[in-house]
Protein backbone atom coordinates (compact mmCIF):
# COMPACT_ATOMS: atom_id res chain seq x y z
CA UNK A 1 0.00 0.00 0.00
CA UNK A 2 1.38 3.39 -0.91
CA UNK A 3 0.58 6.70 0.79
CA UNK A 4 -2.15 7.54 -1.75
CA UNK A 5 -3.88 4.19 -1.14
CA UNK A 6 -3.51 4.72 2.59
CA UNK A 7 -5.18 8.12 2.44
CA UNK A 8 -8.01 6.66 0.33
CA UNK A 9 -8.52 3.92 2.92
CA UNK A 10 -8.62 6.55 5.67
CA UNK A 11 -11.28 8.41 3.67
CA UNK A 12 -13.32 5.20 3.32
CA UNK A 13 -13.01 4.56 7.04
CA UNK A 14 -14.15 8.00 8.14
CA UNK A 15 -17.03 7.96 5.63
CA UNK A 16 -18.36 4.69 7.06
CA UNK A 17 -21.57 5.08 9.09
CA UNK A 18 -20.06 2.72 11.67
CA UNK A 19 -17.04 4.99 12.30
CA UNK A 20 -17.14 6.64 15.74
CA UNK A 21 -16.47 10.36 16.19
CA UNK A 22 -13.01 9.98 17.77
CA UNK A 23 -11.84 7.78 14.90
CA UNK A 24 -13.37 10.14 12.32
CA UNK A 25 -11.54 13.04 13.96
CA UNK A 26 -8.22 11.18 14.05
CA UNK A 27 -8.64 10.19 10.40
CA UNK A 28 -9.51 13.72 9.34
CA UNK A 29 -6.58 15.12 11.35
CA UNK A 30 -4.27 12.71 9.52
CA UNK A 31 -5.66 13.74 6.13
CA UNK A 32 -5.31 17.42 7.03
CA UNK A 33 -1.69 16.84 8.12
CA UNK A 34 -0.58 15.08 4.93
CA UNK A 35 2.53 16.74 3.54
CA UNK A 36 3.14 18.86 6.65
CA UNK A 37 5.49 18.60 9.61
CA UNK A 38 2.54 17.28 11.64
CA UNK A 39 2.02 14.22 9.43
CA UNK A 40 4.04 11.73 11.50
CA UNK A 41 2.37 12.80 14.74
CA UNK A 42 -1.08 12.62 13.13
CA UNK A 43 -0.30 9.17 11.69
CA UNK A 44 0.78 7.89 15.11
CA UNK A 45 -2.39 9.29 16.70
CA UNK A 46 -4.53 7.69 13.98
CA UNK A 47 -2.90 4.28 14.49
CA UNK A 48 -3.42 4.55 18.25
CA UNK A 49 -7.09 5.44 17.81
CA UNK A 50 -7.60 2.56 15.38
CA UNK A 51 -6.03 0.16 17.90
CA UNK A 52 -8.47 1.43 20.54
CA UNK A 53 -11.58 1.35 18.33
CA UNK A 54 -11.32 -1.61 15.96
CA UNK A 55 -13.08 -4.54 17.57
CA UNK A 56 -12.41 -8.24 17.53
CA UNK A 57 -15.41 -10.49 17.09
CA UNK A 58 -14.95 -11.63 20.68
CA UNK A 59 -15.63 -8.01 21.70
CA UNK A 60 -18.32 -7.36 19.12
CA UNK A 61 -20.58 -10.34 19.75
CA UNK A 62 -21.20 -9.62 23.46
CA UNK A 63 -21.81 -5.96 22.63
CA UNK A 64 -24.49 -6.81 20.06
CA UNK A 65 -26.08 -9.18 22.57
CA UNK A 66 -26.01 -6.62 25.38
CA UNK A 67 -28.77 -4.29 26.49
CA UNK A 68 -26.77 -1.34 25.17
CA UNK A 69 -26.37 -2.99 21.78
CA UNK A 70 -30.11 -3.60 21.67
CA UNK A 71 -30.80 0.02 22.63
CA UNK A 72 -28.47 1.36 19.95
CA UNK A 73 -29.42 -0.94 17.07
CA UNK A 74 -32.85 -2.25 18.05
CA UNK A 75 -33.49 -5.84 19.07
CA UNK A 76 -33.88 -7.27 15.57
CA UNK A 77 -30.82 -5.56 14.07
CA UNK A 78 -28.61 -6.30 17.09
CA UNK A 79 -29.61 -9.97 16.91
CA UNK A 80 -28.84 -10.08 13.18
CA UNK A 81 -25.48 -8.38 13.71
CA UNK A 82 -24.54 -10.84 16.47
CA UNK A 83 -25.52 -13.75 14.20
CA UNK A 84 -23.41 -12.33 11.37
CA UNK A 85 -20.45 -11.89 13.70
CA UNK A 86 -20.78 -15.49 14.91
CA UNK A 87 -20.98 -16.69 11.30
CA UNK A 88 -17.82 -14.94 10.15
CA UNK A 89 -16.02 -15.98 13.35
CA UNK A 90 -16.90 -19.61 12.58
CA UNK A 91 -15.31 -19.06 9.15
CA UNK A 92 -12.08 -17.97 10.82
CA UNK A 93 -12.46 -14.19 10.94
CA UNK A 94 -11.01 -12.37 13.94
CA UNK A 95 -12.14 -8.77 13.37
CA UNK A 96 -15.46 -7.01 12.98
CA UNK A 97 -16.10 -6.57 9.27
CA UNK A 98 -18.14 -3.36 9.39
CA UNK A 99 -16.79 -0.78 6.93
CA UNK A 100 -14.98 1.25 9.60
CA UNK A 101 -13.32 -1.74 11.29
CA UNK A 102 -12.44 -3.39 7.96
CA UNK A 103 -10.70 -0.21 6.78
CA UNK A 104 -9.04 0.20 10.18
CA UNK A 105 -7.64 -3.33 10.05
CA UNK A 106 -6.34 -2.67 6.53
CA UNK A 107 -4.59 0.47 7.81
CA UNK A 108 -3.07 -1.40 10.76
CA UNK A 109 -1.86 -4.16 8.47
CA UNK A 110 -0.07 -1.49 6.42
CA UNK A 111 1.19 0.60 9.33
CA UNK A 112 4.70 0.43 7.89
CA UNK A 113 3.74 2.69 4.97
CA UNK A 114 6.17 5.59 5.27
CA UNK A 115 4.72 8.93 6.24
Amino acid sequence: MNKNELSETVKEMIAAPSCCKKLKDAGQNYLNALGTDAEKTAAAALLQEIREDVCTLDQTIPFFESELGTQIFGAERAKAMAAHAREIKAQGAKWCDCPACAAGVKILENASVPV
